[in-house]
């Protein structure tokens, strides 16, 4: 019998069949077929909701609006790990790193109970249309504490602007700039850099602040406007 593709389905094979010039029907074909295992229901796409054009914001004060993402990237020896983003849209502050080989919905949401238990809960998160943001995990915990999810339309990580500059920042100034030997490593490294990047390092948008420094001076007077 000529080997069959997962993807062709029964019909398929059996006109391959056909054309090779084989004469069994289709029912005796149909039989070997199933025997096989091949006769697997096909995987449908999820579909997503609409998703609505939100113009970025300046927000009023800390813990608004939050932004979060994952990136990915390798260890020395090839092992890949992934690290969770979040920050503050206020002030650009870097809130957390979680860095690990696997990141899934219930690891997200601990870093968020996490934060909860140190005073900081948003009132809106921006995500794209990722596995992790989409799972009854994630989307409880924000229906649990009051939460609204904003998510950003497929395609387009320019709508997701902060979290997007923040990525390459970490990725210029640590991923690019190192070769990790571990994941202590990388969660050591990116401790030190996260204490530089907030209360040290200035910021173009800040008017050459920090974000903590930016956080202390503009928190009670920063205006309401469209993002530059």
């Amino acid at each position: 019998m000529v080997e069959a593709h997962p993807r062709w389905g029964f019909w398929k094979c059996f006109a391959r069949l056909r054309a090779k010039g084989h004469p069994w029907n289709h029912k005796r074909v149909h039989r070997i077929y199933r025997a096989l295992g091949l006769n697997q229901p096909r995987r449908t796409r999820r579909r997503l909701p609409a998703r609505v054009l939100e113009p970025l914001v300046v927000p009023l004060k800390p813990d608004q609006v939050w932004s979060a993402d994952f990136m990915s990237d390798t260890l020395y020896h090839g092992t890949r790990f992934r690290t969770f983003n979040l920050i503050d849209d206020f002030n650009r502050e870097a809130l957390y790193i979680e860095i690990d080989t696997s990141l899934r919905a219930p690891r997200v949401v601990r870093v968020l109970d996490r934060m909860k238990e140190q005073g900081r809960c948003p009132q809106v998160i921006r995500v794209d249309n990722g596995p992790e943001f989409l799972s009854d995990d994630f989307r409880q915990w924000c229906a649990r504490n009051g939460v609204a999810i904003r998510y950003i339309q497929p395609g387009k990580p320019n709508q997701n602007a902060y979290i997007e500059r923040f990525n390459r920042t970490y990725r210029n100034e640590v991923l690019n700039l190192y070769l990790f030997r571990s994941l202590d490593e990388v969660r050591e490294i990116t401790g030190h850099w996260l204490i530089e990047y907030n209360d040290q390092r200035p910021h173009d948008a800040l008017g050459g602040l920090p974000p903590s420094l930016y956080a202390n001076r503009k928190a009670g007077n920063s205006t309401y406007e469209l993002s530059a």
